[in-house]
């Protein structure tokens, strides 16, 4: 799948979106490493705090059919600027690698790509917990 293409799904899930209170919609398509693609849109509630974003939507509906390892991310907003994932979204991501491509866009031709690893820094990884569970304790 090319990115052109995975852009293109996460356009067409963003008209899905939830977003009574924000009105910005969103839309993710996950490339997991078996070629499948999981889509997700963002969807509010009002007490806020019950909102899901589309990248986390896409991440969980992928783990719930079993799938463990992406190769990328496509993110899309409003087409006048680039969206990227929030940290949270990003967090979640990162318990699943370092390495997976983010590709945030604007249109299908107009779009940066970024390891997540440069987009969340010095991250608290699932190996970093296995570090302070084998030291006895956290930091």
């Amino acid at each position: 799948m090319t990115r052109e293409e995975l852009i293109k799904k996460a356009f067409e899930v963003r008209e899905n979106a939830y977003v009574p209170y924000s009105h910005f919609k969103v839309g993710a398509a996950l490339l997991a490493a078996s070629g499948r693609v999981y889509t997700g849109c963002n969807v509010e509630s009002a007490s806020y705090g019950g909102t899901n974003c589309a990248e986390r939507t896409a991440l969980f509906k992928a783990v719930s059919e079993g799938e463990r390892e992406y190769k990328a991310i496509a993110v899309v907003g409003d087409p006048a600027t680039y969206t990227f994932p929030c940290g949270i979204c990003r967090q979640v991501l990162m318990e699943f690698g370092t390495d997976l491509e983010v590709i945030v866009a604007r249109t299908e031709n107009d779009y940066k790509v970024f390891t997540l690893d440069e987009l969340l820094p010095h991250s608290f990884t699932p190996q970093d917990l296995e570090a302070a569970n084998n030291k006895g304790g956290s930091s």
